[in-house]
């Protein structure tokens, strides 16, 4: 029988670690065990206050999963992939098990390839519409892996939405808990995880469409719109239960690398989702069946650069015994 070596491992992990999450606190880890790869959750990476039910760590895990079975399947060894295996081992994400070798399709390598480039563009986008093809390629995207994109086409849907956020984001900034977590999380000078100040949106104005995390003070021209007609698109699946979290961000980050690798710059707006009464009314407000687990935001913008990563050997454990 077949089994994944260190070196898959540290590949797996490497291309793991490249995923997004929430103040970019990479709350995952890598273990070899019984030729497998275990992807487990970090409990100390856990925000207690933004995350206190562990949906942020469980859609970040469900990302890395998939950038670990992208760099596999890159490397002719696609893996078998089984979520939550069980009770025994709580913390354990997904277990890949190695499938039949085989070479990867243009596809897989083009994703791959987007792995390193892809990042969280918080400045304004430019005005350029996004292609009816490259909408649906992002959809397809999601669909591939269980999950649905909804985009929101037309000013009432995006008024509509930009009101629920913008409320669920007065809930969050009224929590001295949230705004100090948030900050803990927000850096000034280099560092290997959390939010760069330069990197944060510019400072919110109240002509803004859409609420904006106090990452950065940057300040625009005064009455400078920030984006008067963005596109959104909302990520959702069948459940809520954790396995269906796992999904979603599967599903998140494949609609991440096929923007990347169609050229768009993209991040993410999860501030509706973080307060329950929001997402319940985002759930209604799109009519119909499933569980909204983000919203993307997707265009054209300046470049930028991914945000720095701990070193790869700090999120790999000993192998199980």
């Amino acid at each position: 029988m077949k089994a994944y070596a260190e070196a898959d491992l540290v590949r797996a992990a490497a291309a793991g670690i490249r995923a997004p999450s929430l103040f970019n606190t990479q709350p995952w880890l890598f273990r070899l065990g019984g030729g497998a790869i275990e992807v487990l959750a970090d409990p100390t990476r856990q925000l207690a206050v933004a995350d206190r039910d562990g949906w942020a760590v469980r859609l970040a895990c469900g990302a890395a999963v998939y950038n670990a079975r992208l760099a596999l399947a890159a490397a002719g060894t696609p893996a078998e992939v089984e979520l939550s295996p069980g009770p025994a081992a709580p913390d354990v994400v997904a277990r890949l098990t190695p499938g039949p070798e085989r070479p990867p399709t243009y596809a897989e390598a083009d994703l791959c390839a987007a792995i390193p480039r892809r990042y969280s563009n918080r400045a304004p986008f430019w005005p350029n519409p996004v292609p009816a093809d490259s909408r649906a390629r992002l959809r397809e995207a999601a669909r591939d892996e269980g999950a649905w994109l909804e985009m929101l086409v037309g000013m009432t849907a995006l008024s509509g939405f930009a009101e629920i956020a913008q409320s669920a984001d007065r809930v969050l900034r009224r929590d001295a808990g949230y705004r100090s977590e948030m900050m803990s999380w927000t850096h000034t000078d280099s560092a290997p995880d959390g939010v760069l100040v330069t990197a944060g949106a510019p400072v919110s104005e109240p002509q803004d469409l859409l609420p904006q995390r106090a990452h950065s003070d940057r300040r625009r021209a005064p009455g400078r719109d920030y984006e008067p007609e963005p596109l959104i698109g909302i990520l959702g699946v069948t459940g809520d239960l954790p396995t269906d979290q796992i999904v979603a961000g599967q599903a998140m980050q494949k609609v991440l690398l096929t923007a990347t690798d169609e050229g768009l710059a993209a991040s993410m707006l999860s501030q509706p989702i973080e307060v329950p009464a929001a997402r319940d009314q985002l759930r209604r407000s799109l009519g119909r069946s499933g569980v909204p687990q983000l919203a993307l935001r997707f265009g054209y913008g300046q470049p930028g650069r991914p945000a720095p990563r701990r070193d790869v050997a700090e999120f790999l454990l000993p192998p199980r015994p």
